[in-house]
């Protein structure tokens, strides 16, 4: 009988074990690049959300504007019912009198500089 030589067999186990490692390589640098992938995924939707909750804030910003415009423009007709009424007295007290408008009594505004009382008082104590 002859024997078969063992270095053939010795051959195809070493090109078998080089396969498997360059096919190792090959699926770890396929799973690096699939891990830089969900990496950038993942940095680029944190700063998704991060613009997402900035326009939220400015939306809710916008919202309370809005309400705040609603207010003033509803106290608008009030304003204009209060200076009828003004000038229907007026006229009707200018019919009643032969004064002059100048003798008009009303309430008088007067500005109170607080600051500059602030400032004296610290001053003084």
């Amino acid at each position: 009988m002859i024997r078969q030589s063992i270095a053939a067999n010795r051959a195809t186990s070493a090109g078998g074990a080089q396969a498997s490692a360059a096919a190792a390589a090959t699926k770890l640098a396929e799973k690096k690049k699939e891990y830089e992938a969900v990496a950038a995924l993942e940095r680029i939707s944190s700063q998704f959300v991060e613009r997402i909750a900035g326009i939220t804030e400015d939306c809710e910003t916008m919202a309370n504007a809005g309400e705040i415009h609603g207010q003033v423009l509803q106290q608008w007709p009030k304003m204009f019912e209060i200076l009828s009424l003004f000038l229907a007295s007026r006229a009707s007290s200018e019919e009643n009198t032969e004064e002059p408008a100048s003798a008009f009594e009303g309430q008088r505004v007067v500005r109170i500089p607080i600051d500059e009382l602030e400032q004296s008082t610290e001053r003084s104590m």
